[in-house]
């Protein structure tokens, strides 16, 4: 039969074990995370290595039983090798995805299979790596919150291993007291603490800003936007609508709001039915000096208000650059040229990198009902105006739409609001796209289906309008975005991509027209919404103080500090420090004295006071009857310290009886020999009921005599 403190050891040993299996799976969960956050990993690696960590966490909860002996490990693990060149020559056809999935998989077969200390050392080796690639490959916050959950799985598969070895280690005799002191576990204390702050130290400060750039040149992970590259297919921006991803941050200078702005960074003048495009052409070249361009001269132009702004791009796969309105000035500028198309976009001659700023200052006219024309009024030449008015091969139907549309309007402007008007009422808004591929996809959207998005209702009028003879374009870019109060930035993501129409107005120029309706399935904040605000606050920050913690941000940050004026006191001369410790010393030296001997005082006498108040709690709930096995040791301790003031000193090698024995056939003996007896009663016998008896004979103790 199993003794009942046998039991209780194998459920321990089975507790320990158990929860080391979990905290190895979490490590290994960790790296993992790490790595599928840095937008890198596809969706069929991240789906099978989720897949495998489930399983395994079934598989250590007893949820499921899996047993994969090492020859089938084996063999999966020869035929994935064998599947690599079938992945690297048709599906992948990248040499580095292929071996990533072949890490992976290989890294799911051995945790599957992981059953010994050795397999356990593999996987957490596996956890590891996993993260340094993360560091490798992201520069984003989330990195750090999966830092931080890889290094609480590590402390708890260190300490939790260590543990379980000692249990396995065959139980031995204790021959001294607790006086020894557990190397290893001091040395395992100093090694994980020395090997966090190397990780987090390399992981924070230096791979995320210097392989990052090296690791940009083989794996492209930047947004391409179309309409920015010169050529936009209806729907391709609906298909970027449904990306979250951060496309830029706008500061506004002067406490102004970017609500109702279109950042502006494409426009297209030739469409094929399908299509747009911009033809470039000759575009022309503007002077950059110290990093500033002049884009166009400043107009004086009532009743128009100015804004000046900052716009901080993310990883766009574009050179182009955004305004809001009719933009100015720029400042920022890398020391090259900077372009200007023939529709008034401008491009920088190469693709900036991540993080690339620039400050801006634009004109925002108001709509030309309530404007003032310029003076003297804009002129579009017979070229330009061909342009616009180009069309390919139309549906009948759409130019006798748009007369009926734009019916009883006497002027350009009046047909132009006409036509943006009924799209906006008469047709819905979805982006959903068709599920099958139409030849006329205007046609069809303006007569069949009657709902899409941006591109096609922009298309639509745009087209209608040239119809009319009234030129027209189609411009890219970005609503305004939504307003971030915790980083005081304006966030704009790829889901705020828009396409609107451009169209010349005589006395006007070219006016912005936008006939999309709103959008039935955008709703007010929610909690995710608030939630996502935090999280590109952090990013915000992340990206600001940590990868980008050059010796510029060292030196804002201390200048920041130091500006608190912590060291003015250090300017005043040796006299002044004379006269001002004198007079210190005159009011604060007698209460500063006293306070130095009482804490002298307190420091050398509260732990013996303390532990006796402790000791008089302890006796005193003894002598109530609830005493505990550790209250043994209390009071034989108290006993020998008796024994001590008169004269008897047990040798460290006696055992209790053997002390009780030496003191011969004595009355002080006989007390000490019940005594020893009674303790061991209570100390490992669980005898509660004999404490009562054990405080009387202390008492009795003290008043005996040798």
């Amino acid at each position: 039969m199993m003794r009942p403190d046998a039991g209780a050891g194998l459920r321990g040993h089975q507790s320990i074990e158990r929860f080391f299996q979990f905290a190895l799976l979490g490590l290994v969960a960790s790296g993992y995370l790490a790595v599928a956050g840095s937008g890198y990993l596809d969706g069929p690696t991240m789906a099978l290595t989720a897949s495998g960590l489930v399983l395994r966490g079934l598989v250590v909860g007893g949820w499921v039983r899996l047993d994969l002996s090492g020859r089938m490990a084996a063999l999966f693990g020869v035929g994935y090798v064998a599947f690599f060149a079938v992945d690297y020559f048709l599906l992948s056809r990248d040499f580095l995805f292929a071996t990533v999935h072949l890490v992976f998989f290989l890294a799911v077969i051995k945790i599957l299979t992981a059953r010994t200390h050795r397999d356990d050392l593999f996987v957490a080796a596996i956890a590891f790596l996993e993260l340094l690639a993360a560091a490798i490959l992201s520069i984003n916050f989330n990195f750090f919150v999966f830092l931080a959950l890889y290094l609480t799985f590590a402390i708890a598969t260190l300490t939790s291993s260590e543990i379980r070895r000692s249990v396995e280690r065959p139980a031995t005799t204790a021959r001294r007291g607790l006086k020894g002191f557990h190397v290893r576990l001091a040395l395992l204390t100093v090694w994980a603490t020395a090997g966090i702050l190397a990780l987090t130290a390399g992981m924070f400060f230096l791979l995320p800003r210097t392989a990052d750039a090296a690791f940009s040149r083989l794996i492209s992970h930047r947004i391409f936007i179309p309409g920015l590259s010169g050529e936009v297919t209806l729907g391709e921006i609906g298909e970027l609508k449904t990306s979250s991803r951060t496309v830029m941050h706008v500061s506004m200078y002067v406490n102004q709001s970017a609500a109702p702005l279109k950042w502006r960074g494409g426009a297209m003048t030739e469409f094929d039915g399908k299509a747009w495009f911009d033809p470039e052409g000759s575009p022309k070249l503007l002077r950059v000096e110290n990093g500033q361009a002049v884009l166009r001269p400043p107009a004086a132009r009532p009743g128009a208000r100015r804004l000046s702004y900052g716009v901080e791009l993310e990883e766009l796969d574009s050179p182009a650059l955004f305004f809001a309105g009719a933009p100015e000035r720029v400042a920022g500028l890398p020391d090259a040229s900077v372009k200007e198309t023939q529709t008034g976009c401008f491009r920088l001659l190469h693709t900036p990198p991540p993080g690339f700023r620039y400050e801006a200052y634009s004109l925002v006219e108001e709509p030309p009902e309530t404007a003032v024309a310029p003076n003297p009024a804009p002129i579009l030449n017979l070229a330009s105006r061909a342009q616009d008015l180009q069309l390919p091969l139309l549906d009948p139907r759409i130019p006798l739409l748009a007369r009926s549309m734009a019916e009883g309007a006497a002027t350009d402007l009046d047909r132009a609001r006409a036509i943006e008007r009924h799209l906006r009422s008469d047709y819905g808004y979805t982006l959903h796209l068709p599920d099958h591929t139409v030849a006329d996809p205007l046609a069809y959207f303006l007569f069949t289906r009657k709902k899409g998005h941006c591109e096609y209702f922009a298309s639509a009028m745009a087209v209608m309008l040239r119809s009319l003879g009234i030129p027209a374009r189609m411009a890219t870019g970005f609503q305004s975005g939504v307003y971030n109060p915790l980083s005081d930035l304006w966030l704009v993501r790829a889901s705020d991509a828009h396409s609107w129409v451009e169209a010349w107005i005589p006395g006007y120029g070219w006016t912005t027209f936008d006939p999309t309706p709103a959008d039935p399935s955008q709703h007010g904040p929610t909690l995710l919404s608030k939630m996502g605000l935090y999280f590109d606050a952090a990013e915000t920050f992340w990206q600001k103080w940590v990868v980008g913690y050059d010796p510029s941000r060292q030196g804002t940050l201390a200048d920041r500090v130091l500006s608190i004026r912590w060291l003015d006191g250090l300017s005043v001369t040796v006299s002044d420090w004379d006269v001002r410790g004198k007079a210190w010393l005159k009011r604060w030296g007698p209460s500063a004295g006293l306070a130095a001997v009482a804490g002298l005082w307190l420091w050398l006498v509260a732990p013996r006071l303390a532990s006796l108040l402790r000791l008089r709690r302890r006796v005193q709930r003894l002598r109530r009857g609830e005493a505990q096995g550790a209250d043994a040791t209390l009071l034989y301790e108290r006993m020998l310290r008796v024994l001590k003031r008169q004269g008897f000193q047990k040798p460290v090698w006696f055992t209790p009886v053997e002390f009780a024995l030496s003191l011969g056939a004595t009355p002080l003996g006989a007390v000490v020999v019940e005594f020893t007896s009674a303790y061991n009663a209570l100390r490992f016998g669980r005898r509660t009921e004999v404490a009562p008896r054990l405080s009387a004979l202390l008492d009795r103790l003290e008043r005996e005599k040798s």
